[in-house]
Order: structure tokens, then sequence, then C-alpha cells
């Protein structure tokens, strides 16, 4: 099961009662997306649609539900209206059924199954405290046991599509990185030959073990990305001259300095075969050299979000 599926599952297994929350529509400046969702219990959340007050309303007008506070209107639908502040974080308006839900997010691809689900239309300005100036409807529905296992099978599939990245190396800067790649919506894998180096990696990061850890760079999915750092500079060479020699990686970077970006051009071109184009595309050092500060914690941080950019843009 992905990582997300696991986090799912547990929430839903630790809520009794548990309601949907989804931007069924977004116009204008709003802080997430058609599609994007959460899920909230009388005690917890799982996820989120963009924080500050309608995050909040929406989450009080879901626990509301659940408690049988309110509920779906029946028979007729009355007409939608803004919903307006009272005071604190309490939201009043007109609720209404919803249909089907939207497309966008993977919760948003489940058929309502004839489910009744309430609707806040929401403006935001200054009324709620928020400054977007957009306008979002949100749909809020009981969570049921069809539901639920379709929104696991949706996270697998969700999790599957995620760009892949291949951290060659479990040393300090390895698992820093594993430690930020952990907090991102990637399929992380860390390699390494030393099985002690692997111990102490996050849950949410694949781990291998193997004495020939170019070969996955051969077996790795097309767009991932390479991040080199290992223990040993003939190790990480061997790796690197892999990794560019594939058209279709996302990323390679490799962990080192002007020096040794200098000896691997070197050997690259005169020994391993390699041509100016492919060696053109290696990022080193990893993160950049704008920041002179070189703690694993930071190098991780600068290279997380250096990789991000990659793999979110589209290949030129």
């Amino acid at each position: 099961m992905s990582k997300t599926a696991k986090s799912l599952r547990a929430f839903l297994d630790a809520a009794p009662s548990v309601a949907l929350v989804e931007v069924a529509e977004a116009k204008g400046s709003t802080p997430r997306e058609k599609g994007a969702w959460m899920l909230v219990s009388l005690e917890r959340i799982f996820g989120t649609i963009g924080g500050g007050q309608l995050e909040f309303m929406a989450i009080d007008s879901a626990r509301a539900m659940l408690k049988g506070s309110i509920s779906p209107h029946k028979g007729e639908m009355p007409a939608k209206r803004a919903v307006g502040v009272t005071s604190g974080r309490s939201a009043q308006g007109a609720l209404s059924p919803v249909e089907t839900t939207p497309p966008g997010g993977f919760a948003a691809t489940l058929p309502s199954r004839g489910r009744e689900t309430l609707t806040l239309d929401i403006p935001l300005g200054p009324e709620i405290g928020q400054c977007c100036g957009g306008r979002v409807e949100v749909a809020v529905r009981h969570v049921d046991e069809a539901m639920a296992a379709d929104l696991v099978a949706s996270a697998e599939i969700s999790d599957a599509s995620l760009p892949h990245v291949l951290v060659f190396g479990g040393g300090h800067v390895g698992h820093a990185l594993a430690s930020a790649f952990a907090l991102l919506p990637l399929n992380v894998v860390v390699v390494e030959t030393r099985a002690d180096a692997l111990d102490g990696m996050p849950a949410e990061i694949d781990v291998r073990l193997t004495p020939v850890p170019e070969e996955m760079v051969r077996e790795a999915p097309s767009g991932s990305a390479v991040v080199v750092l290992t223990h040993d500079h003939a190790l990480d060479f061997l790796i690197v001259a892999e990794a560019l020699k594939r058209d279709d990686t996302g990323y390679v970077g490799m962990i080192g300095s002007k020096t040794k970006k200098a000896t691997f051009k070197s050997w690259f071109l005169k020994t391993a075969g390699g041509s100016d184009e492919q060696y053109a595309r290696l990022v080193c050092p990893i993160g950049g050299d704008a920041v002179k500060d070189k703690r694993p914690a930071v190098i991780a941080a600068l290279a997380a979000a250096e990789i991000m950019t990659a793999l979110a843009l589209p290949a030129k």
C-alpha cells in the first residue's frame, strides 16, 4: 500500500464518522483549486482545502453535520446563498444537495451514488477575514464504507503516478534529503551498498540495498530524478554516467565541488563515452552555490526545492 493510502486508511480506521469536504467550484482568486479536498472527523483532519477562515468554516460545518446539528435538506432544493459569519468560526447559510462531485483531485473522481451533500457558497472577502477576493463552493458529505474504499484505491493510483526520485547514498545528506522528501508528493527510493547506512530512514521512504546501484538507474521510470551522493567518488561517477546517458531523466544531480565536477567531465568525455550535450544536463553541486552553507539539512532543503522545480516543469 502506498504511503498516502496507508495514512488515509489509518485516519479512516481511527474515526467512526468522517466527512469529505471538497472544493466544488472555485471562482477568481482562491486558496485551492476545484477538486481540492480534505477529510474531517470530530477530532482530526486529513488534508486541506487551503486553510484560513474558509477551511475553519468548512470544518465547523462538517462537524456539525457529523454531530447531527445540521443535515442535508430533503425534497425541494432551496436556493443557495452566500455563507455569512456570525461569531468566531461559525458559519450560517443555505445548504443544498449536490448531485455529483466535480472533476479534479482523486476524491472528485468518486461517484456520488445519490449521497446527500451539504453545499457552502463562500465569498472570500473581508466578511470572513480573507482577502483572496474569489468565491468558493464547498461540498460536504458523509464518508461511508464504499466511499472510504474508493478513496484508498484512488490514493494508490494517485501515488503511483507521482514523480520518482532515486537518491544514491545514505550518508548525512542522504538522510537529510530523505527527511525532506518524506513530506513531498514523490515516490522516493534511497539506494545503498551499505546496510547500516539505511538505518533510520523515514518510514515514508523506500530503501534498496544492492551491490550494483547503477543498475537501478537503468530500471528507473522515465522522467525520474537521480540524485547522487555516495561515499565513493568513483561510484558517483558510474551512477551519474548511467543517468546522463538516458535522455529521459527529469533531473540528474551530484553532490560536489567545482573540482569534482571538472574531474567528472574529463572522465565522462574521455573514458565513459559521454558527450558534451549529455554532460550539460548535470547539476553539480546539488542545490546550487548561492547559499554558502554545507550543513546537510541546508543542502537537503535547497536540493529538494531544486528537484521539485525540475520535476514540475515540462521537458524542453
